[in-house]
């Protein structure tokens, strides 16, 4: 790494200057009861809900830690009131039927309201990944807009499929 093209001072202040003497990366982690570092997500991936910063990854980590939880996403969608609403695309343990029965959607929900407060929690059986794991939130973020016809190209992902049968738990 070099500098910012033009604006050395902007790459000084943005990298350097939050913890002196130190690179900020910009990335999220937490230590295990074991000593494991987990990189929990992109500190800059907030939502503003009503006023309030939410990180993304407080809310998948709150949604991850219900036993029925084995992936979770979580994605910003308008909303007329707050600005923005949390959308959450919650990938369940094998052998769970799709549609779950609503007592577990509102368990999830449950989960999340005691942590951070209220979401909306769509299921799915998996989320659309790259080939090396990568979550795309650009296409979950369009199928919370519901705006399906804006996807790009799916078929590069690891799981093309997985992206209709999305929408069509989401609903129309």
């Amino acid at each position: 790494m070099r500098t910012i093209a033009g604006d050395h001072q902007r790459f000084e202040t943005t990298y350097f200057n939050m913890f002196r003497g130190m690179y900020f990366t910009g990335d999220g982690c937490k230590r295990d009861a074991d000593g494991y570092y987990w990189v929990t997500g992109r500190v800059d991936d907030v939502i503003n809900l009503s006023g309030h910063r939410i990180g993304t990854s407080e809310v998948e980590s709150a949604l991850q830690a219900h036993p029925a939880c084995v992936e979770a996403a979580v994605v910003p969608v308008e909303h007329p009131i707050r600005g923005q609403a949390l959308y959450a695309f919650v990938t369940l343990m094998e052998g769970t039927k799709y549609p779950p029965a609503e007592g577990l959607r509102e368990e999830l929900c449950a989960t999340v309201r005691k942590a951070i407060g209220a979401i909306a929690v769509p299921d799915a059986p998996s989320l659309p990944k790259t080939r090396s794991g990568k979550i795309m939130r650009r296409i979950l973020r369009r199928i919370a807009a519901k705006e399906d016809d804006q996807l790009g190209d799916v078929s590069t992902l690891a799981e093309p499929s997985v992206v209709q049968l999305i929408i069509e738990l989401r609903g129309k």
